[in-house]
């Protein structure tokens, strides 16, 4: 079960987010869902399309029950895999 204190070290793909800071300023207030996740990047379906974002660049709001959860993207740029705990 996804919490916010577990949220890192579970799947993305499937939940809703929205980009709340980033170095880029046009993608600040993006919003979707995770539809995909490799090391580097989500693809996020979103009211205007498709899109493939860079996680380390960014941060990510998680709404998770009724809390919301804000988690910068460095700390999950890791392959799904080895975030998981697949790998040991």
């Amino acid at each position: 079960m996804i919490t916010v204190d577990n949220i890192t070290s579970h799947e993305f793909i499937g939940l809703d987010t929205e980009i709340t800071k980033s170095t880029n300023s046009q993608i600040v207030g993006l919003n979707g869902r995770i539809i995909n996740e490799t090391k580097s990047m989500f693809t996020i379906n979103t009211d205007k399309g498709i899109k493939s974002i860079a996680k380390s660049q960014n941060s990510w709001k998680f709404s998770i029950g009724s809390q919301d959860v804000v988690v910068e993207g460095i700390k999950i740029a890791k392959r799904p895999f080895d975030r998981i705990g697949g790998k040991k």
